[in-house]
């Protein structure tokens, strides 16, 4: 099956490798899943992502901002710098949202934790709704499928605000 517009991939990654949403237009989702790295994660996360890109093609990735500021490890934030570089050496073009933003965009449906904002795209996105985790309990880990929901509401705040790359000024 051949995607009809141009394709957004979104990324989250996590401790144990990484969600994705695959869209080609507002609420059309493409694909989706969950990537599981072990050993050399970074490594084996850009191994899995080239295949991905070569299959999708996509014109616009977009990631969370991975900074101390967001409560994102080291590794996270090595990995989503060569991420970008990956991406700008195949003319991807690359968008970073801070979390704020996402949260803002959330907010107007009343969607202010992780879990709300899953809730909130589990309902506007009925492909991957039955996907959707249930909340945990305080001493669980987070479900890793929550990574999945929180590259879809990157595509969901890309739609709503528009691109606007804070990529140079993370690279530097």
């Amino acid at each position: 099956m051949m995607a009809k517009n141009p394709l957004i991939f979104a990324l989250h990654a996590t401790s144990r490798g990484f969600g994705y949403v695959v869209f080609e237009g507002p609420f059309a989702p493409y694909d989706w899943g969950m990537v599981t790295a072990r050993g050399d994660k970074n490594a084996t996360c850009l191994r899995k992502l080239e295949k991905m890109l070569d299959r999708f093609i996509p014109e616009t990735l977009l990631l969370e901002e991975a900074t101390s500021v967001a409560n994102r490890s080291d590794r996270i934030g090595r990995l989503y710098k060569a991420i970008g570089a990956m991406c700008i050496s195949r003319n991807i073009d690359v968008v970073i949202y801070k979390l704020g933003d996402i949260k803002a965009c959330f907010a107007s449906v009343g969607a202010r934790t992780r879990q709300e904002i899953a809730d909130t795209v589990a309902r506007q996105i009925d492909a991957i709704g039955h996907r959707k985790p249930k909340p945990r309990k305080p001493w669980q880990s987070e479900d890793r499928r929550m990574s999945m929901f929180c590259a879809a509401a990157l595509v969901l705040t890309h739609y709503q605000l528009g691109a606007s790359s804070l990529f140079d000024e993370l690279m530097h």
